[in-house]
């Protein structure tokens, strides 16, 4: 019997790292462990010299339930791990995996487990949830039909990570009820202070959790730590590369945890505590190679904090579109080719492009995603990979994933989904002859720098097909009038490209590229 609910399945909450006993106790306290917090200010531009900016967000509970009908599963003060409870399960449920409650000195020993232990305590909360869920004659499910969502913060998303790829600690059943997996700001290839990963030897508070051999261990990823020196590898047998989303935070300066020390070790290219290079994920096959990024996104947010990236706007869009959306596009930059000034044609050269993003849906006033130089979050790529022949791979930019959603629509009557998109590639700093070429240096100058708008109409009946349109605003601002074709692949997948860039020099040409999917279908 399929699921009737879906894509409306429980949401698991997994917390990140609390390193102190008051922490743990602060996190032990709180019901919801910090899911609950919102916020009433961002910081709209990196400049600290402006105010900050009124902006409320009420928090991912409370949006939940307002905007999807979500509900808590605390029953007379008891929650569903404690025997006397009696409640029941709505498939619509938020659980929150309380895995600090066994460190802290309120309510357990204030010796905090391994991240092992609380892999396997993620294991049989899902049990329990779906054992919950299917007894409850509402929901009309079966147990081999129960799905759930593991949304997680920071080491949340490595407790996760821990229960999906090695197989020792946790069920089968457990792993086979996971349908996606969501992390804010997880530092997937474990944390650098002032360039230099964690030491194994650092126990204190359990800060060795990030380091990458002893992360290798518990995510069973020995051979590929061997080889690559990383371990932000997901193999496609242990879980989809495609339901697993990464959000990424890219503002260091807001973050205030050790009176900004952590910031200052993290450097630049951080949310002030995880470097932007490793919070993401990639899919490898069952050959060790790489498969395909796991979707990405990135927001001007801290690691947490008033302006923290779980209680912001942008991620919770980026959240529920991606649990309950009805399209995904992947956005790609293919660049055919790049010309240089005259002056330097023909000299040894080196320099890095930096390709910068911006995405929104229509009607909205914050991003889905945002890559900016000044926020150190681009996409690089050096002038010998964009200009060797035999290299087509790194020709091939992934920019970011966009999920889009029928229910956020500014018009219900109007049946297309658009957003618009804005691409920048920075003039680079030439170096010519090993030296810095000054005379064509312009601070803050683009190659290429445009917004194009986006507008497709998914199929409305069976059979039908896709209808989309573009246009750049350059050209006519705030419509989408140019036909957009595309080709469909053997995944059923549909592949539009749009060519950018100018015959001229110095510039760079390409195509941005979106694969387009339906999701949740």
């Amino acid at each position: 019997m399929a699921n009737a609910t879906a894509p409306f399945h429980p949401i698991i909450y997994v917390r990140g790292y609390a390193m102190t006993e008051r922490e743990q106790d602060e996190t032990t306290a709180d019901p919801f462990c910090g899911f609950n917090l919102g916020s009433t200010v961002y910081r709209a531009t990196a400049d600290k010299n402006q105010p900050a900016k009124k902006f409320v967000f009420e928090s991912p509970v409370l949006r939940l339930m307002s905007d999807y009908g979500y509900a808590d599963i605390y029953d007379n003060g008891l929650d569903i791990m404690d025997g006397e409870w009696e409640g029941r399960i709505s498939t619509r449920s938020i659980i929150i995996y309380r895995y600090y409650e066994q460190a802290s000195a309120l309510l357990g020993s204030s010796k905090t487990p391994d991240i092992s232990h609380f892999a396997r305590g993620l294991s049989e909360l899902i049990l329990r949830v779906r054992d919950l869920a299917c007894a409850n004659p509402d929901n009309q499910l079966a147990p081999e039909d129960f799905r759930c969502y593991l949304v997680a913060h920071s080491m949340g998303g490595l407790v996760c990570r821990a229960l999906l790829q090695n197989q020792s600690l946790s069920d089968g059943q457990a792993r086979a009820c996971v349908d996606k997996f969501f992390t804010y700001a997880t530092p997937h290839n474990g944390i650098d202070m002032a360039g230099i990963n964690v030491p194994q030897w650092l126990s204190a508070g359990d800060m060795n959790n990030f380091n990458r051999q002893n992360m290798a261990g518990y995510l069973k990823l020995e051979a590929l730590y061997a080889k690559t020196g990383r371990v932000d590898w997901l193999p496609e047998k242990a879980f989809a590369s495609e339901r697993v989303f990464c959000l990424i935070g890219t503002n260091r300066a807001d973050y205030g945890v050790a009176m900004g020390l952590s910031r200052s070790f993290a450097g630049h290219g951080s949310d002030g505590l995880v470097r932007i290079e490793n919070a993401s994920l990639w899919g490898v096959n069952a050959k060790g190679k790489l498969s395909a990024p796991c979707a990405t996104a990135y927001a001007y947010r801290s690691h947490s904090g008033y302006f923290g990236i779980v209680n912001s706007e942008e991620a919770y869009q980026n959240l529920t579109r991606f649990l309950f959306g009805d399209v995904r596009v992947d956005i790609w930059a293919d660049i055919d080719g790049v010309q240089l000034p005259p002056e330097i044609e023909g000299k040894t050269v080196n320099a890095l492009y930096q390709f910068e993003v911006l995405g929104s849906p229509r009607g909205k006033r914050w991003y889905l995603t945002r890559r900016m130089a000044e926020e150190d979050s681009v996409a690089c790529r050096s002038h010998q990979e964009l200009t060797d022949p035999a290299n087509k791979d790194a020709r091939s930019i992934y920019l970011s994933t966009v999920f889009l959603a029928n229910r956020a629509r500014v018009n219900p009557v109007r049946p297309s989904l658009a957003y618009g998109l804005t691409l920048g590639v920075r003039v680079p700093d030439y170096e010519v002859e090993r030296k810095f070429w000054a005379d064509g240096h312009y601070e803050g100058g683009y190659l290429f720098h445009d917004t194009v708008i986006v507008e497709m109409v998914p199929p409305q009946q069976p059979g039908e097909a896709w209808t989309a349109s573009f246009g750049w605003q350059s050209d006519n601002v705030g419509r989408a009038t140019t036909p957009l074709s595309y080709k469909t692949l053997k995944t059923g997948k549909q592949v539009m490209s749009i060519a950018f860039g100018a015959a001229r020099a110095p510039s760079i040409t390409g195509r941005l590229r979106f694969v387009v999917s339906a999701w949740n279908a």
